[in-house]
């Protein structure tokens, strides 16, 4: 029997629809090449497409650097990082890995309240 396959559009649409001040959902293969991504209706996106493609390469990348430490330290839960004009986040699934961005000026309670949802929603993946 083949395995479920998951219709990814409608995965980061779940995702941007969990708070209004969502920006952006990806997932990414493990090359950082993006499999599919979405931009929250009305949002302008703060980087290029090219920009775009670049940093998702590079999240791939960090991710490998990390799991040199995971026997130590244990495995990655997710990636929380404050900027300015965005909050980035990155959570890693079996095969894929989940990039979102929201606002900056969401609590962090909020902010991990939606991490946990996210993950409990591409766990699958």
């Amino acid at each position: 029997m083949a395995a479920k396959k998951v219709d990814l559009l409608k995965t980061v649409e779940t995702i941007i629809k969990l708070d209004p001040k969502m920006r952006f959902a990806a997932i990414i293969d493990a090359k950082g090449n993006i499999r599919e991504a979405i931009m929250k209706g009305g949002k302008t996106s703060l980087k290029t497409q090219k920009e775009e493609e670049h940093f998702c390469k590079q999240v791939a990348q960090r991710r490998t650097m990390r799991k040199e430490f995971d026997r130590s330290l244990g495995k990655v839960r997710y990636v929380h990082v404050e900027r300015e004009k965005v909050t980035q986040m990155v959570a890693y699934t079996k095969r894929n890995i989940i990039y979102f961005t929201m606002e900056p000026e969401m609590s962090i309670e909020k902010k991990i309240r939606l991490v946990t949802k996210i993950k409990k929603i591409t766990a699958d993946l």
